[in-house]
């Protein structure tokens, strides 16, 4: 089926296509597997999510089995266990065994948080050895190495020659699918991981070459219990597009494929981005997050900031006499508070992503510190200069009678607006220096306290300030 042109830029292809997918699947269910033969499972996928969810089930059994467990793997996490409930057992026994073992194990993974009952019905009725594997692959904890893996990879003993190598990769792609088939891992007699090359260094080897004087030795691996975050970095590192995942013995386990560390970047940026926000990271699409879930994600933290602010407001009623004497001042406070928030917060930010790249670590908070203090002046005298010539200006307007119309302009800040203008650009490289080094530090201070550095969001920052 090829894609219509889209004319209305707020609908998808896969919504213009759904209507005919619904003729089809009333008319000619048969017809629809040819019809969207050169279609991509994502794009598959995105015609189901268009779909009224009662007619998805159905639309997956029009598909060739592994043609619609593809489609599973892009399918929406909550739909997709809607449909698994939905299907009958055997039904979904069939396309959850023809997914990719990772894609397998989160997915029933994910239909147990909704229905552990349904989600080991189908873990039972699928075949034995693919029942066997998910189960090592859900005994892994959530968001290490283990868990994201597939067992779906190519390793062949060293001591076989490049031909001799090239036809076990043919007989293996031929026999079943590999999800992992662009890089080759050798391996002794005892499965030890002994090296790696690609599949274009192995159709490029001499002839009759060993696979042990060709594969690289030096091998980047991680265990099982690496934290997702690790394996992420390294494969960025590296550009890697598949990183071996070993167990204390050097015995290769699985790979952790670059599909699944995009999604672990994905998901690591935005729990940061929303936590940087003054709010609990959601755990799925804000589309999919109820309202009630949602409320409760963000009240916590407002209740925190509101608290800080009634406190703002105890420091400033400390100062109330002095501010009296020159209560002109009071003017400047919004500006001065908020522009100490914003230096603390510019620095938050970029000292949590450091941290998430692992440009820096605890023990630099003090080369830290150092740099920000020395910022902070630099953007306080920035800030300082044009704090003091908006007083300046603002009085020679009033003093030189300028207008507008009928709008007069510029401010009168009394005789003393010389001292009033010194007295706002000093304050504002102080607080902004302040700023900068707390909004720095505290990335710190959480890390050592065993906390996520990203807690501490802006809004905090600009609050603590």
């Amino acid at each position: 089926m090829t894609p219509p042109q889209r004319e209305d830029p707020e609908r998808t292809v896969a919504a213009l296509l759904a209507p005919d997918i619904l003729v089809m699947l009333d008319e000619d269910p048969g017809s629809v597997a040819l019809e969207t033969e050169e279609l991509h499972p994502a794009d598959l996928a995105d015609v189901a999510e268009a779909l009224p969810e009662e007619r998805v089930a159905e639309f997956l059994s029009a598909l060739p089995p592994a043609r619609a467990a593809d489609v599973l793997e892009h399918l929406d996490e909550d739909l997709r266990a809607t449909v698994l409930e939905t299907m009958s057992t055997r039904q979904a026994a069939v396309l959850v065994a023809a997914m990719t073992p990772d894609d397998r194990a989160d997915a029933l993974e994910e239909l147990a948080e909704e229905n552990e009952e349904r989600a080991e019905e189908i873990l039972a009725e699928i075949p034995r050895e693919a029942r066997e594997e998910t189960e090592r692959l859900l005994a892994y904890d959530a968001g290490t190495a283990g868990a994201l893996m597939t067992t779906e990879f190519v390793a062949v003993p060293e001591a076989l020659t490049a031909e001799e190598a090239l036809r076990r990769v043919r007989a293996m792609a031929k026999a079943e699918r590999r999800e992992a088939m662009y890089t080759v891992y050798t391996t002794d007699d005892q499965g030890r991981l002994r090296g790696v090359l690609s599949l274009r260094e192995l159709l490029a080897a001499p002839e009759g070459a060993r696979l042990a004087d060709i594969a690289w030795t030096e091998v980047v691996t991680v265990p099982a219990t690496a934290e997702q975050e690790e394996v992420a970095q390294l494969t960025s590192n590296y550009g890697f597009v598949a990183l071996p995942v070993l167990d204390d013995d050097r015995r290769l386990l699985g790979v952790v494929t670059v599909d699944d560390v995009i999604d672990v970047i994905q998901e690591e940026q935005t729990e940061d981005v929303q936590k940087l926000g003054g709010m609990e990271a959601l755990d799925e699409p804000y589309m999919n997050v109820g309202l009630g879930a949602i409320i409760r994600k963000r009240v916590g933290w407002l209740c925190v900031l509101f608290a800080g602010s009634l406190l703002t407001a105890t420091v400033i009623e400390g100062y109330e006499g002095e501010l009296s004497r020159a209560e002109i001042l009071q003017l400047f406070v919004p500006m001065i508070v908020s522009s100490g928030g914003n230096s603390g917060s510019q620095a938050t930010s970029l000292i949590i992503r450091a941290m998430a790249l692992k440009e820096i670590t605890l023990r630099d908070w003090w080369r830290v510190a150092g740099r920000e203090i020395v910022s902070g002046l630099a953007l306080g005298s920035v800030l300082g200069a044009l704090g003091f010539a908006r007083v300046f200006a603002w009085q020679w307007m009033h003093e030189a009678g300028l207008h507008v119309g009928a709008t007069r302009l510029g401010y009168d800040y009394g005789p003393h607006h010389l001292l009033v203008a010194a007295t706002i650009g000093l304050t504002l490289i102080g607080v902004v220096t302040f700023g900068s080094l707390a909004g720095s530090m505290l990335p710190f201070v959480l890390r050592r306290a065993g906390f996520d550095p990203a807690s501490a969001s802006a809004p905090f920052v600009a609050t603590l300030v």
